[in-house]
Parts: structure tokens; C-alpha cells; sequence
């Protein structure tokens, strides 16, 4: 590894999204509109919100920076920028952790807009710690971004790459527990959603809006930040210089 080229990468990844208001609208934006979206659906039940608006000031980042990481490293092939970049001495993981500082640049930004607008302007109200909350929230917009950079080596287009977001991400937001409690689902169903990463963001969120259960939360923190090294390294493997 290279740290020259992985903050040089970053920094022309960067330099990308600036260059593109759209797509910066789309990720600093959306969540936050949603959950502002989600606040007067249940205007007439603060508690609602309060039990489920929490767990969403992550999810919400989690479905944004899979989308946008996924297909801006797909691009990066279809145009053959990562085939010149590396006839050039670099490593493969070097290009993937730049991609990834920039895109985690970007998640703490995303995370830390949703969560100022629920806890400000939504009134959002939790047992828990705040910060602890806040922290989740961008631990959950990293994993979105680097389960997107792993899943982007499987798509060969920009179509097959959002396709991955009804194929990858709403399943798990069935499971999670959001929707329904896992333990009111079947065996089959309980046993899937144990191996899903956002099964363990619900779960440390929710116990952080409750604030209860300080361990466990320790707990599902690690899994998470070992899925998402877990998917950087499967990412830096599957990495291909192009896509035809």
C-alpha cells in the first residue's frame, strides 16, 4: 500500500463530486428529505418517529452511498479511467482505499446533515446518547459505500447496478427488524437476516435510540466495521480495469 496514491486517488475522486452538483444534491439531500418526508407521515404519532426515525437517520445514508459508490466505480470502467490508472505502478488496493477515503469523506458529511436536520429541525428525541447515535449514522453511510464498491465488480452497466439496490438492500430492510420484529418472523427468515449487515446497523441503532444496551452495541459496532473491511478487501480482489 501506497499512501501517496491512495490520498492522490482520493483527492481526484473528490475533485469529481464537486465538479457534480447532482449527484452531491442526491447524496446530501435525499436523506434528509426523506426522513422529513417520513416525520409528517406520522405527524399525528411523534412516538412512531422517534422509535423508527433513529434507526432510519442511518438507513437511509446506508441506501444513498450504496447507490451513488456502486455505479461512480462502474463508470470509472465503462470510460476506461481505471484501465489507463493502472498501467500506472499501483496497486489495487491502493486505487479501492482511495475511492473508499473519498466516498467516506463524502458518508460522514451525508450522515452528519441527516442527523443535524432530525435532531434540529425534526425533533427527533432519543434515550440514548446522541453521539453515539450520530456515530452509527456514519458508520452505516461507510457501509453503505463500501458494500457498493464490492458490488460494483459485479455489474456491467449502470442499469445492472442500480438493479443491485431492489436485489441487495431492500431485502435486508425487510429483515432488519425495521418493518417487523424479527423474532415474530420464521425460523428461515430469522436465521437469513443474522447474516445480513443491516440486520446488526438496526440492531446498534436501535439500542442507541433506546439507550440500552451499551455491550451490545460495542458488539454490533465490530461486526459492522469487520464487514466493511471485509468489503474492501473482497473489492480490491474482484477488481477489474474494465467492463465491456
Amino acid at each position: 500500500m501506497n499512501v501517496g496514491v491512495t490520498l492522490a486517488t482520493a483527492e481526484r475522486v473528490l475533485r469529481q463530486l464537486r465538479r457534480d452538483p447532482r449527484t452531491l444534491a442526491l447524496v446530501l439531500l435525499v436523506p434528509p428529505l426523506l426522513l422529513t418526508l417520513f416525520r409528517y407521515v406520522f405527524d399525528g404519532s411523534q412516538m412512531t418517529f422517534n422509535r423508527i426515525g433513529g434507526p432510519l437517520v442511518g438507513i437511509f445514508p446506508f441506501t444513498m452511498m450504496f447507490v451513488v459508490t456502486s455505479i461512480a466505480m462502474l463508470r470509472e470502467r465503462t470510460s476506461g479511467t481505471l484501465e489507463r490508472l493502472m498501467t500506472l505502478p499501483l496497486a489495487k488496493l491502493d486505487l479501492l482505499l482511495g475511492y473508499a477515503l473519498a466516498f467516506a469523506v463524502v458518508a460522514v458529511a451525508q450522515a452528519c446533515i441527516a442527523c443535524g436536520v432530525a435532531f434540529s429541525f425534526l425533533n427527533l428525541n432519543v434515550n440514548g446518547s446522541v453521539a453515539v447515535v450520530i456515530g452509527l449514522a456514519v458508520m452505516n453511510a461507510v457501509l453503505g459505500m463500501a458494500t457498493g464498491l464490492f458490488t460494483s465488480a459485479f455489474a456491467r452497466s449502470e442499469f445492472q447496478a442500480v438493479q443491485f439496490l431492489p436485489a441487495v438492500v431492500f431485502p435486508q430492510m425487510l429483515l432488519c427488524g425495521l418493518i417487523a420484529p424479527r423474532d415474530h418472523m420464521t425460523h428461515v427468515l430469522q436465521l437469513i437476516a443474522y447474516v445480513l449487515p443491516l440486520t446488526w446497523a438496526y440492531d446498534a441503532l436501535a439500542h442507541a435510540v433506546a439507550g440500552t444496551g451499551d455491550a451490545k452495541i460495542v458488539w454490533d459496532a465490530l461486526i459492522l466495521l469487520g464487514v466493511i473491511v471485509a468489503a474492501l478487501a473482497l473489492g480490491a480482489t474482484t477488481l477489474r480495469r474494465r467492463t465491456s
